[in-house]
């Protein structure tokens, strides 16, 4: 039996607090949610969110989620908004955990003062998940 290394890059730092824990993991759903719970939602006749492909127009012609709108997150402005309340909850999502870009729009959004969350595994989550794709 190989012998134990007790300190490595994951046990050199301790692990936080339970209570720091239990604040942080709880916090990070008020800024993300994920494809499994978005896809629910969406099958809904009012998921109480607008779904922004935040990628190209060409990426989401190629392959977007099915409700979803196209809004590169270069073009998150207040004007390109207009049509939607001011308390809108937009979730934002891109190509997946190697892209920025929902980073990107979520700020965009978070500047302009609308709530927002973030989609986590983006597209290719969404696809991992075995999700079906709209295409157009």
């Amino acid at each position: 039996m190989p012998e134990l290394r007790t300190t490595n890059a994951v046990t050199d730092v301790p692990a936080a607090p339970s209570e720091a824990a239990v604040e942080h993991f709880e916090a990070s759903h008020a800024f993300e949610t994920d494809c499994w719970d978005v896809h629910d939602a969406m099958c809904g006749s009012d998921p109480g969110f607008v779904l922004l492909d935040v990628r190209s127009p060409e990426l989401y012609a190629a392959g977007h989620a099915p409700g979803a709108v196209s809004l590169p997150h270069g073009r998150i402005i207040e004007r390109n908004l207009e049509s939607y309340p001011a308390d809108t909850l937009f979730v934002v999502y891109c190509a997946g955990p190697h892209c920025n870009g929902a980073d990107r729009g979520a700020a965009r959004l978070a500047r302009l003062g609308r709530p927002v969350k973030k989609m986590i595994g983006g597209i290719e989550g969404w696809k991992d998940e075995g999700f079906d794709l709209e295409v157009g």
